[in-house]
């Protein structure tokens, strides 16, 4: 895990650490902690997520909590930002720029089939369309040798049609850059300067292994997600330097440790796991705390649910994960905690299909305007709605009685949808 280290904003006044901020934003809810090391007191805080700018949930749960800014050494932050946006297929228009005569790897994937004896199964659906794949004329070998060389006339060309189609993040996958990045580090400054407000990225950025399907995947999910975790990650780093805040800003990355928010600006995939691995690893100390060997961590949000695992003491872990679901999941190549993930949580939207089967999720009600009995406007039947109806939350107990559920409002959802 990376050591915390003062950044060049601290000021000399605040050269003496003190305070630890730390804050979790889920789909539902926010949540901060604030410790002070020198007296050990512990202020904690919760408030309702505000979807249309997540960063004032941190204000709201700052404000809760009695907690300060001014005078931190660290504010530590992990979200579900990331993983929201791969699973509700909210990211952004992205393109893929790719090897010529590999266009189609992507969405061929892998001849494996999770579910063998499934009659309907489908495969994965990229999250960029085939409009939007563009081959490049190049090649560079297993061993590193360029055997064609970097066309920069059909990466202008490419450049044209990016344009023509008004996308917002590119991603750049050209065959064994992981041995060579030449060819992909040229294209990515090309596309850069031709499309300035795009969000561009090169899978040698983030994957330095071969298996070209799976480096794509992950490229792809980096720009598919990017604009929408680098907008968000630089306005809480505004909300700081506006509220007095002069220490690190680090964000909990999918391995469970931290890294800077200047690289979760463009490294966007190491997050994608952030608030569920932050949660393995508490899982984690307080097993230690409590002499536990082998547990299982289970973190049930407001729009996923996750699963983790301790064995012997310590959290398991891989070097690649499949991201939405066991049956038509993307896979993302980079290490992480292993955590299971699917898009169903105490938001998630409750349904009836044409054919009369009950479906939940992955669509998800949030905070806003959040299940039907927070009475913010929701009208959609959630989870939540079905715990209050069958009595598992108090409608006066909840967010500690600082929030009334409306009873009738969850009834009424249910019967009319």
């Amino acid at each position: 895990m990376k050591k915390l280290r003062p950044s060049g904003r601290r000021s000399p006044q605040h050269a003496t650490p003190r305070t630890r901020l730390a804050a979790d934003i889920g789909g539902t809810f926010t949540d901060i902690v604030a410790f002070d090391e020198k007296t050990g007191r512990l202020l904690l805080g919760k408030a309702l997520s505000t979807p249309a700018r997540l960063v004032d949930g941190i204000s709201h749960g700052m404000e809760r909590a009695g907690a300060r800014f001014a005078g931190a050494e660290a504010f530590l932050h992990g979200s579900t930002i990331a993983i929201n946006t791969m699973l509700e297929r909210t990211g952004a228009k992205t393109a893929l720029l790719t090897t010529e005569g590999f266009r189609d790897v992507y969405e061929i994937g892998r001849i494996n089939r999770p579910d063998a004896y499934n009659l309907y199964f489908r495969k994965h659906v990229p999250l960029v369309e085939r409009a939007l794949r563009f081959e490049v004329r190049e090649r560079i070998t297993a061993e590193g040798g360029i055997h064609v060389a970097l066309d920069e006339a059909s990466v202008h060309a490419a450049c044209d049609r990016l344009e023509a189609a008004g996308v917002d993040a590119v991603a750049i996958m050209f065959l064994h850059s992981y041995v060579n990045p030449a060819h992909e580090t040229r294209a990515r400054e090309i596309v850069r300067e031709r499309l300035p407000r795009a969000f561009v990225t090169a899978s040698h950025e983030l994957s330095r292994e071969y298996r070209e399907f799976e480096r794509c995947s992950t490229v792809v999910a980096n720009a598919y997600i990017g604009p929408v975790v680098s907008e968000y990650v630089r306005g809480i780093d505004e909300r700081l330097k506006q509220s007095g805040f002069e220490g690190s800003f680090l964000l909990v990355q999918s391995t469970g440790g931290l890294y800077e928010s200047r690289q979760a600006t463009t490294q966007c995939v190491r997050m994608l796991e952030s608030g569920p691995a932050a949660g393995v690893v508490g899982a984690q100390a307080l097993c230690s705390a409590l002499d536990l060997a082998d547990a299982v961590a289970f973190d049930m949000g407001g729009t996923t649910a996750k699963a983790g695992v301790i064995y012997r003491g310590e959290a398991l872990t891989t070097g690649a994960a499949l991201i939405g679901g066991y049956a038509q999941a993307l896979p993302v190549q980079i290490p992480m905690m292993d955590i299971f993930e699917v898009g169903t949580g105490g938001g998630s939207i409750a349904a009836v299909d044409a054919s009369g089967a009950l479906r939940v999720g992955p669509q998800s009600a949030g905070a806003d305007p959040g299940p039907a009995c927070y009475a913010q406007g929701g009208t959609r039947a959630t989870v939540t709605d079905a715990n209050l109806v069958l009595g598992r939350l108090g409608a006066d107990r909840f967010l500690s009685g600082e929030m009334q559920l409306d009873l009738r409002a969850a009834e009424r959802a249910i019967r009319e949808h």
